[in-house]
């Protein structure tokens, strides 16, 4: 099976069907997106600026990331879910749309650069934990988080003005009293 045809079955499947033709799915699928990408961000940022040094450098970081990790886990959960609705609208648009593709990248990349931080870096925590200043591979990772999930949520907004519109009214959608 092709990609095209993958992406065409993906569109033509109950699940798209229902979102492209359900009255208020779309808004409110994303809408919980746009909220949870925004949780996601806020709680990485918490975490960010705590291992850079310019809050909270008295909490030790373990803290900072303990408080924050079920959160942005939820948020996360709930970003993929909504994001994956959304994408069942129109596949064959977004899986070709550049700033869709971009989006992915850095999303790898902020997952990359997560589990190289939480394997290597993270691993000897304990030797700056309580310090104002963790170590350079942790400002780093930091540094690339921040400016990893900035670019998710800019390209995220973009794919919206990139990705062309067919304002057709499909046939058999009922947009309800009209005059």
């Amino acid at each position: 099976m092709s990609t095209h045809e993958i992406l065409a079955t993906i569109q033509d499947s109950a699940l798209g069907n229902w979102m492209r033709y359900t009255n208020g799915a779309m808004p409110v699928v994303e809408a919980t997106h746009v909220v949870a990408a925004v949780l996601l961000f806020g709680t990485v940022l918490i975490v960010d600026i705590r291992l850079l040094g310019l809050a909270d450098s008295q909490r030790a970081y373990t803290r900072v990331s303990r408080e924050t990790l079920r959160l942005t886990w939820l948020a996360f959960a709930v970003s993929v879910i909504t994001g994956s609705l959304m994408f069942t609208t129109s596949p064959l648009t977004y899986f070709y749309n550049w700033a869709f593709e971009w989006k992915a990248l850095a999303l790898l990349g902020a997952g990359v650069n997560m589990a190289a931080f939480q394997l290597l870096t993270a691993s000897g925590v304990s030797a700056w934990n309580e310090h104002s200043r963790a170590p350079r591979a942790a400002r780093l990772a930091g540094v690339a988080s921040l400016l990893l999930w900035a670019a998710v949520v800019l390209l995220g907004r973009w794919i919206g003005f990139t990705k062309g519109y067919d304002f057709t009214i499909p046939a058999g959608l009922d947009l309800g009293p009209t005059g």
